[in-house]
């Protein structure tokens, strides 16, 4: 019986993953380009630590607002209570941060192009919570 209910919670996983995979149709190496952008504040990889903003290692399905160690504004906290990072959340965030979280700490006006957003979201998705590439 363990073993039944382990193969079920590990294919349930693996079915989540895929999903939130489908649903990624940026191309993460001009994503890497356009995180560029974002490098002043963040970081993403190996090592990655808060800067002015959080890490962004294993950012899909995260509550926003609740990076450890991070001090959030208390709009960004509120805007977390009843979200995850996913593909929606981010691409609004990412097109209209202080639009989407009035009262957020980003100064970043936002990305204009769905496709650059798109790119950016598959590069972070290819992250760990360690920081390592899980494949692209």
């Amino acid at each position: 019986m363990i073993k039944l209910l382990t193969a079920i919670a590990l294919s349930t996983g693996a079915l989540i993953a895929n999903a939130n995979a489908q649903d990624l149709t940026g191309d993460a190496a001009a994503g890497e380009k356009v995180f560029n952008r974002c490098k002043a504040c963040h970081a993403v990889g190996e090592g990655a630590k808060n800067k002015v903003g959080p890490e962004l290692n294993d950012l899909f399905g995260r509550k926003p607002g609740s990076h450890e160690d991070f001090k959030y504004s208390d709009a960004m906290i509120a805007y977390g209570e009843d979200k995850v990072w996913d593909v929606e959340h981010l691409t609004a965030y990412l097109a209209a941060p202080r639009k989407v979280v009035k009262g957020t700490k980003m100064a970043f006006a936002g990305l204009k192009k769905e496709e650059q957003i798109a790119d950016v979201l598959a590069y972070l998705a290819t992250f760990d919570p360690d920081g390592a590439k899980t494949g692209e």
